[in-house]
Protein backbone atom coordinates (compact mmCIF):
# COMPACT_ATOMS: atom_id res chain seq x y z
CA UNK A 1 0.00 0.00 0.00
CA UNK A 2 1.14 3.71 -0.99
CA UNK A 3 2.08 5.90 2.58
CA UNK A 4 -0.96 7.66 4.07
CA UNK A 5 -1.04 11.56 3.39
CA UNK A 6 -2.29 13.21 6.56
CA UNK A 7 -3.67 16.69 6.54
CA UNK A 8 -1.13 17.62 9.49
CA UNK A 9 1.66 16.90 6.83
CA UNK A 10 -0.06 19.03 3.99
CA UNK A 11 -0.57 21.70 6.28
CA UNK A 12 2.95 21.06 7.91
CA UNK A 13 4.54 21.50 4.47
CA UNK A 14 2.64 24.95 3.29
CA UNK A 15 3.34 26.12 6.72
CA UNK A 16 7.08 26.15 5.76
CA UNK A 17 6.43 27.27 2.30
CA UNK A 18 4.42 30.24 3.41
CA UNK A 19 7.39 31.33 6.17
CA UNK A 20 10.26 30.95 3.62
CA UNK A 21 7.77 33.05 0.92
CA UNK A 22 7.06 35.80 3.53
CA UNK A 23 10.74 36.32 4.53
CA UNK A 24 11.38 36.51 0.60
CA UNK A 25 9.35 38.73 -0.07
CA UNK A 26 10.56 40.66 3.00
CA UNK A 27 13.77 40.66 1.85
CA UNK A 28 13.25 41.94 -1.51
CA UNK A 29 10.81 44.61 -0.29
CA UNK A 30 13.94 45.75 2.16
CA UNK A 31 16.24 45.90 -0.96
CA UNK A 32 13.87 48.16 -2.36
CA UNK A 33 13.15 50.28 0.21
CA UNK A 34 17.01 50.46 1.12
CA UNK A 35 17.85 51.07 -3.14
CA UNK A 36 14.82 54.18 -3.07
CA UNK A 37 17.12 55.62 0.48
CA UNK A 38 20.50 55.15 -1.07
CA UNK A 39 19.07 57.25 -4.40
CA UNK A 40 17.67 59.98 -2.81
CA UNK A 41 20.77 60.91 -0.71
CA UNK A 42 19.12 63.24 2.25
CA UNK A 43 21.36 63.62 5.43
CA UNK A 44 18.61 61.54 6.92
CA UNK A 45 19.42 58.27 4.40
CA UNK A 46 21.73 56.31 6.56
CA UNK A 47 19.74 56.53 9.84
CA UNK A 48 16.60 55.97 8.01
CA UNK A 49 18.46 52.65 6.62
CA UNK A 50 19.79 51.53 9.60
CA UNK A 51 15.95 51.90 11.18
CA UNK A 52 14.35 50.40 7.67
CA UNK A 53 16.82 47.33 8.28
CA UNK A 54 16.03 47.05 11.54
CA UNK A 55 11.92 47.16 10.98
CA UNK A 56 12.42 44.07 8.13
CA UNK A 57 15.02 42.23 10.24
CA UNK A 58 11.90 42.13 12.72
CA UNK A 59 9.98 40.85 10.56
CA UNK A 60 11.77 37.88 9.69
CA UNK A 61 12.50 37.26 13.11
CA UNK A 62 8.87 36.90 13.77
CA UNK A 63 8.08 35.25 11.12
CA UNK A 64 10.46 32.62 11.60
CA UNK A 65 9.09 32.12 15.55
CA UNK A 66 5.64 31.96 13.90
CA UNK A 67 6.88 29.06 11.61
CA UNK A 68 8.67 27.02 14.09
CA UNK A 69 5.23 27.55 16.66
CA UNK A 70 3.23 26.36 13.59
CA UNK A 71 5.69 23.17 12.94
CA UNK A 72 5.78 22.51 16.79
CA UNK A 73 2.14 22.25 17.43
CA UNK A 74 1.13 20.06 13.75
CA UNK A 75 3.89 17.64 14.93
CA UNK A 76 2.26 17.19 18.08
CA UNK A 77 -1.40 16.89 16.33
CA UNK A 78 0.49 15.05 13.25
CA UNK A 79 -1.09 11.59 15.59
CA UNK A 80 -4.32 12.56 16.14
CA UNK A 81 -5.04 14.08 12.18
CA UNK A 82 -4.06 11.24 10.92
CA UNK A 83 -6.90 11.73 8.11
CA UNK A 84 -6.64 10.06 4.58
CA UNK A 85 -5.72 13.76 2.12
CA UNK A 86 -7.70 13.25 -0.66
CA UNK A 87 -9.33 15.96 -1.10
CA UNK A 88 -9.74 17.19 -4.99
CA UNK A 89 -7.42 18.82 -7.13
CA UNK A 90 -4.25 17.88 -4.04
CA UNK A 91 -2.58 15.91 -6.67
CA UNK A 92 -2.84 18.46 -9.28
CA UNK A 93 -1.77 21.33 -6.54
CA UNK A 94 1.41 19.35 -5.44
CA UNK A 95 2.48 18.49 -9.22
CA UNK A 96 2.69 22.54 -9.69
CA UNK A 97 4.04 23.50 -6.01
CA UNK A 98 6.56 20.87 -6.93
CA UNK A 99 7.23 22.21 -10.64
CA UNK A 100 7.91 25.68 -9.41
CA UNK A 101 9.59 25.25 -6.11
CA UNK A 102 10.48 21.44 -5.97
CA UNK A 103 13.85 22.13 -5.68
CA UNK A 104 13.69 24.07 -2.60
CA UNK A 105 11.10 21.73 -1.13
CA UNK A 106 13.89 18.74 -1.81
CA UNK A 107 16.89 20.96 -0.26
CA UNK A 108 14.51 21.86 3.07
CA UNK A 109 13.16 18.51 3.64
CA UNK A 110 9.60 19.96 2.94
CA UNK A 111 6.52 17.16 3.10
CA UNK A 112 5.47 18.78 0.50
CA UNK A 113 8.21 17.20 -2.13
CA UNK A 114 6.92 13.92 -4.50
CA UNK A 115 9.27 11.51 -4.03
CA UNK A 116 10.03 9.42 -7.34
CA UNK A 117 7.54 6.56 -7.59
CA UNK A 118 5.95 4.17 -10.12
CA UNK A 119 2.03 4.07 -10.19
CA UNK A 120 -1.11 2.38 -11.06
CA UNK A 121 -4.43 3.73 -10.69
CA UNK A 122 -3.79 6.27 -8.02
CA UNK A 123 -1.41 4.01 -6.34
CA UNK A 124 1.91 3.85 -5.33
CA UNK A 125 3.58 0.68 -6.09
CA UNK A 126 5.87 -1.23 -3.82
CA UNK A 127 9.02 -2.59 -5.77
CA UNK A 128 9.40 -5.86 -4.45
CA UNK A 129 8.22 -9.01 -6.93
CA UNK A 130 5.37 -10.17 -4.14
CA UNK A 131 4.06 -7.05 -4.10
CA UNK A 132 4.29 -6.04 -7.94
CA UNK A 133 2.69 -9.74 -8.71
CA UNK A 134 -0.03 -8.48 -6.33
CA UNK A 135 -0.91 -5.54 -7.56
CA UNK A 136 -0.49 -6.07 -11.03
CA UNK A 137 -1.70 -9.66 -11.36
CA UNK A 138 -1.98 -9.88 -15.31
CA UNK A 139 1.08 -7.87 -15.69
CA UNK A 140 2.88 -9.41 -19.17
CA UNK A 141 6.38 -9.26 -20.30
CA UNK A 142 5.87 -5.97 -22.01
CA UNK A 143 6.01 -2.89 -19.84
CA UNK A 144 5.16 0.65 -21.54
CA UNK A 145 6.24 3.41 -18.95
CA UNK A 146 5.14 6.37 -19.19
CA UNK A 147 6.77 9.89 -18.01
CA UNK A 148 4.90 13.19 -17.39
CA UNK A 149 6.06 16.83 -17.88
CA UNK A 150 6.47 19.49 -15.93
CA UNK A 151 3.75 20.41 -13.42
CA UNK A 152 1.93 17.61 -13.80
CA UNK A 153 1.60 14.16 -11.96
CA UNK A 154 1.04 10.48 -13.22
CA UNK A 155 -3.06 10.68 -13.48
CA UNK A 156 -2.90 13.47 -15.82
CA UNK A 157 -2.32 11.04 -18.59
CA UNK A 158 -6.31 10.71 -18.39
CA UNK A 159 -7.74 13.35 -20.40
CA UNK A 160 -10.94 13.94 -22.54
CA UNK A 161 -11.95 10.14 -21.38
CA UNK A 162 -8.36 9.02 -23.32
CA UNK A 163 -5.57 7.94 -21.35
CA UNK A 164 -2.53 6.70 -23.93
CA UNK A 165 -1.24 4.06 -21.62
CA UNK A 166 -4.85 2.39 -20.69
CA UNK A 167 -5.58 2.07 -24.45
CA UNK A 168 -1.91 0.43 -25.70
CA UNK A 169 -2.50 -2.15 -22.61
CA UNK A 170 -5.77 -2.64 -23.96
CA UNK A 171 -4.93 -2.87 -27.91
CA UNK A 172 -1.44 -3.92 -27.55
CA UNK A 173 -0.83 -6.07 -24.09
CA UNK A 174 1.44 -3.91 -22.83
CA UNK A 175 1.08 -3.29 -19.06
CA UNK A 176 1.63 0.67 -18.60
CA UNK A 177 2.99 2.14 -15.39
CA UNK A 178 3.05 5.68 -14.92
CA UNK A 179 6.10 7.71 -13.40
CA UNK A 180 5.46 10.44 -10.60
CA UNK A 181 8.41 12.80 -10.22
CA UNK A 182 9.27 16.07 -8.31
CA UNK A 183 9.59 18.11 -11.63
CA UNK A 184 11.55 20.99 -10.28
CA UNK A 185 14.45 19.08 -9.61
CA UNK A 186 17.58 19.31 -12.17
CA UNK A 187 16.25 16.83 -15.20
CA UNK A 188 19.54 15.17 -14.63
CA UNK A 189 18.90 13.93 -11.37
CA UNK A 190 15.67 12.94 -11.88
CA UNK A 191 16.95 11.01 -14.82
CA UNK A 192 19.57 9.24 -12.94
CA UNK A 193 16.56 8.36 -10.34
CA UNK A 194 14.46 7.37 -12.73
CA UNK A 195 16.97 5.15 -14.30
CA UNK A 196 17.63 3.38 -10.98
CA UNK A 197 14.21 3.03 -10.28
CA UNK A 198 13.66 1.46 -13.45
CA UNK A 199 16.43 -1.17 -12.78
CA UNK A 200 15.23 -2.04 -9.28
CA UNK A 201 11.34 -2.24 -11.88
CA UNK A 202 12.35 -4.91 -13.84
CA UNK A 203 14.60 -6.80 -10.85
CA UNK A 204 11.10 -7.47 -9.72
CA UNK A 205 9.00 -7.52 -12.18
CA UNK A 206 6.92 -10.65 -11.62
CA UNK A 207 7.15 -12.24 -15.13
CA UNK A 208 10.08 -12.58 -17.32
CA UNK A 209 10.37 -9.03 -19.44
CA UNK A 210 10.37 -9.11 -22.97
CA UNK A 211 10.17 -5.74 -23.96
CA UNK A 212 10.54 -2.07 -22.24
CA UNK A 213 9.00 1.33 -23.86
CA UNK A 214 9.05 4.52 -22.79
CA UNK A 215 6.80 6.94 -23.52
CA UNK A 216 7.12 10.50 -22.69
CA UNK A 217 5.36 14.01 -22.73
CA UNK A 218 7.97 17.04 -22.66
CA UNK A 219 9.83 17.29 -19.76
CA UNK A 220 9.46 13.62 -19.49
CA UNK A 221 10.85 12.64 -22.42
CA UNK A 222 13.95 14.91 -21.50
CA UNK A 223 14.16 12.56 -18.14
CA UNK A 224 14.47 9.29 -20.07
CA UNK A 225 16.84 10.60 -22.51
CA UNK A 226 19.05 11.10 -19.20
CA UNK A 227 18.13 8.33 -17.90
CA UNK A 228 19.28 6.47 -20.86
CA UNK A 229 22.70 8.10 -20.24
CA UNK A 230 22.89 7.71 -17.15
CA UNK A 231 21.66 3.86 -16.88
CA UNK A 232 24.51 3.00 -19.44
CA UNK A 233 26.82 4.92 -16.74
CA UNK A 234 25.84 2.03 -14.01
CA UNK A 235 25.82 -0.62 -16.39
CA UNK A 236 22.42 -1.25 -15.82
CA UNK A 237 20.61 -3.92 -17.23
CA UNK A 238 17.15 -2.61 -18.33
CA UNK A 239 18.64 -0.61 -21.52
CA UNK A 240 19.13 -4.39 -23.04
CA UNK A 241 15.22 -4.50 -22.99
CA UNK A 242 14.18 -0.85 -24.32
CA UNK A 243 13.05 -1.30 -27.27
CA UNK A 244 11.46 2.38 -28.37
CA UNK A 245 11.05 5.27 -26.89
CA UNK A 246 8.40 7.72 -27.89
CA UNK A 247 8.90 11.81 -27.52
CA UNK A 248 5.64 13.69 -27.16
CA UNK A 249 6.03 17.61 -27.24
CA UNK A 250 9.49 16.83 -25.75
CA UNK A 251 11.68 20.08 -26.11
CA UNK A 252 15.35 18.62 -26.51
CA UNK A 253 16.25 22.13 -27.74
CA UNK A 254 14.84 24.12 -25.28
CA UNK A 255 11.72 26.36 -24.53
CA UNK A 256 11.51 29.95 -25.74
CA UNK A 257 9.64 30.47 -22.62
CA UNK A 258 11.47 29.72 -20.02
CA UNK A 259 14.04 31.94 -22.01
CA UNK A 260 12.01 34.47 -21.58
CA UNK A 261 12.23 34.06 -18.03
CA UNK A 262 15.47 34.32 -17.79
CA UNK A 263 15.50 37.76 -20.01
CA UNK A 264 12.95 38.97 -17.22
CA UNK A 265 15.74 38.63 -14.62
CA UNK A 266 18.66 40.33 -16.64
CA UNK A 267 16.75 43.19 -17.89
CA UNK A 268 15.05 43.73 -14.28
CA UNK A 269 18.58 43.90 -12.86
CA UNK A 270 20.10 46.50 -15.25
CA UNK A 271 17.86 48.95 -13.09
CA UNK A 272 18.52 49.76 -9.00
CA UNK A 273 14.89 50.05 -8.86
CA UNK A 274 13.87 46.91 -10.43
CA UNK A 275 16.81 44.68 -9.39
CA UNK A 276 14.93 43.89 -6.32
CA UNK A 277 12.37 42.55 -8.28
CA UNK A 278 14.80 39.96 -10.05
CA UNK A 279 14.22 37.32 -7.47
CA UNK A 280 10.63 36.79 -8.27
CA UNK A 281 12.57 35.27 -11.99
CA UNK A 282 14.52 33.80 -9.77
CA UNK A 283 11.99 31.74 -7.49
CA UNK A 284 12.02 29.07 -10.13
CA UNK A 285 13.18 25.71 -10.27
CA UNK A 286 15.97 23.99 -11.42
CA UNK A 287 13.87 22.06 -13.45
CA UNK A 288 12.53 25.11 -15.09
CA UNK A 289 15.79 26.61 -15.90
CA UNK A 290 17.34 23.28 -17.72
CA UNK A 291 14.32 23.81 -19.84
CA UNK A 292 16.15 27.04 -21.23
CA UNK A 293 18.22 24.92 -23.75
CA UNK A 294 17.11 21.43 -22.87
CA UNK A 295 19.20 20.40 -20.48
CA UNK A 296 19.55 16.67 -19.59
CA UNK A 297 23.30 15.78 -18.26
CA UNK A 298 24.57 17.24 -14.80
CA UNK A 299 27.51 19.00 -16.46
CA UNK A 300 25.21 21.15 -18.20
CA UNK A 301 24.44 23.10 -14.56
CA UNK A 302 27.12 21.54 -11.74
CA UNK A 303 29.01 24.38 -10.59
CA UNK A 304 27.36 27.14 -12.39
CA UNK A 305 25.04 29.61 -12.40
CA UNK A 306 21.94 28.87 -13.82
CA UNK A 307 20.26 32.20 -14.14
CA UNK A 308 23.19 33.61 -15.65
CA UNK A 309 23.07 35.40 -19.22
CA UNK A 310 24.80 34.32 -22.29
CA UNK A 311 26.03 30.78 -20.60
CA UNK A 312 27.30 28.10 -23.04
CA UNK A 313 24.52 25.75 -24.54
CA UNK A 314 24.53 22.27 -22.94
CA UNK A 315 26.83 19.50 -23.92
CA UNK A 316 24.63 17.26 -26.64
CA UNK A 317 23.47 14.02 -25.82
CA UNK A 318 22.28 12.11 -28.92
CA UNK A 319 19.74 9.75 -28.92
CA UNK A 320 21.08 6.11 -27.94
CA UNK A 321 21.61 3.85 -30.33
CA UNK A 322 20.22 0.62 -29.62
CA UNK A 323 16.76 2.07 -30.01
CA UNK A 324 13.97 3.19 -31.69
CA UNK A 325 12.92 6.60 -31.22
CA UNK A 326 10.17 8.46 -32.02
CA UNK A 327 9.07 12.34 -31.87
CA UNK A 328 5.73 14.00 -31.69
CA UNK A 329 4.97 17.74 -32.43
CA UNK A 330 2.28 19.41 -31.83
CA UNK A 331 1.87 23.35 -33.57
CA UNK A 332 -1.10 25.34 -33.40
CA UNK A 333 -0.12 26.46 -37.17
CA UNK A 334 -2.70 25.48 -40.06
CA UNK A 335 -0.70 24.66 -42.53
CA UNK A 336 2.94 23.74 -43.08
CA UNK A 337 5.74 26.64 -42.33
CA UNK A 338 3.26 29.54 -40.85
CA UNK A 339 3.76 31.95 -38.13
CA UNK A 340 2.16 29.30 -35.92
CA UNK A 341 5.20 26.54 -36.65
CA UNK A 342 7.99 28.80 -36.81
CA UNK A 343 6.66 30.73 -33.34
CA UNK A 344 4.39 29.69 -31.59
CA UNK A 345 4.21 25.14 -32.01
CA UNK A 346 2.24 24.02 -29.65
CA UNK A 347 2.00 26.96 -27.58
CA UNK A 348 5.01 26.19 -25.18
CA UNK A 349 7.39 24.06 -27.58
CA UNK A 350 8.42 25.23 -30.74
CA UNK A 351 8.18 22.57 -33.14
CA UNK A 352 12.20 22.21 -34.51
CA UNK A 353 12.77 21.31 -30.91
CA UNK A 354 10.31 18.91 -30.11
CA UNK A 355 11.61 17.06 -33.59
CA UNK A 356 15.23 17.60 -32.06
CA UNK A 357 16.60 20.08 -34.72
CA UNK A 358 18.84 22.68 -34.75
CA UNK A 359 21.30 24.61 -36.53
CA UNK A 360 24.70 22.89 -35.81
CA UNK A 361 24.84 19.88 -36.65
CA UNK A 362 26.30 17.99 -33.72
CA UNK A 363 23.48 19.40 -31.95
CA UNK A 364 20.66 18.00 -34.04
CA UNK A 365 18.87 14.45 -33.05
CA UNK A 366 18.47 12.02 -35.59
CA UNK A 367 14.80 11.08 -35.61
CA UNK A 368 14.49 9.83 -39.62
CA UNK A 369 11.33 11.06 -41.47
CA UNK A 370 9.22 7.87 -40.58
CA UNK A 371 9.90 8.04 -37.25
CA UNK A 372 8.37 11.98 -36.91
CA UNK A 373 5.15 13.12 -36.36
CA UNK A 374 3.27 16.72 -36.53
CA UNK A 375 0.10 17.24 -35.31
CA UNK A 376 -1.95 20.53 -36.37
CA UNK A 377 -4.20 22.21 -34.92
CA UNK A 378 -3.03 20.46 -31.43
CA UNK A 379 -1.55 22.41 -28.04
CA UNK A 380 1.15 21.27 -25.85
CA UNK A 381 -1.75 19.04 -23.23
CA UNK A 382 -3.93 18.08 -26.23
CA UNK A 383 -0.54 15.49 -27.22
CA UNK A 384 -2.41 14.00 -24.05
CA UNK A 385 -5.64 12.89 -26.24
CA UNK A 386 -5.06 13.54 -29.87
CA UNK A 387 -6.47 10.92 -31.95
CA UNK A 388 -3.97 11.58 -34.64
CA UNK A 389 -1.14 11.15 -31.94
CA UNK A 390 -2.82 7.83 -30.82
CA UNK A 391 -2.73 6.19 -34.11
CA UNK A 392 0.84 6.83 -34.40
CA UNK A 393 1.70 4.91 -31.33
CA UNK A 394 -0.44 1.87 -32.39
CA UNK A 395 1.30 1.67 -35.64
CA UNK A 396 4.91 2.45 -34.04
CA UNK A 397 4.15 -0.06 -31.01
Amino acid sequence: MSKKLSYAADLLGLSRLTVSAVAGVAEMAEALHLTVLRQVGTPLAKPLARATSLVYRGVRGVTGLVGGGIDAALARLQPWLGEHSGWAGRDALLAAVNGVLGDYLARTGNGLALPMAFRRGGATLVLRRDALQQAIPAATGRILVLAHGLCMHDAQWLRGGHDHGAALQRERAYTAVYLRYNSGLHISSNGRAFAAALQQLLDNWPVPVRELVIVGHSMGGLVARSACRYGAEAGHGWLAHLSKMVFLGSPHQGAPLERGGNWFHVISDMSPYTAPFSRLGKIRSAGITDLRHGSVLDEDWNGKDRFAHGAPLPQGLPLPAAVQCYAVAATMGKAEGDLGDRLAGDGLVPLASALGRHAEARRQLDFPPARQLVVRRTSHLGLLDSPAVYRALLAWL
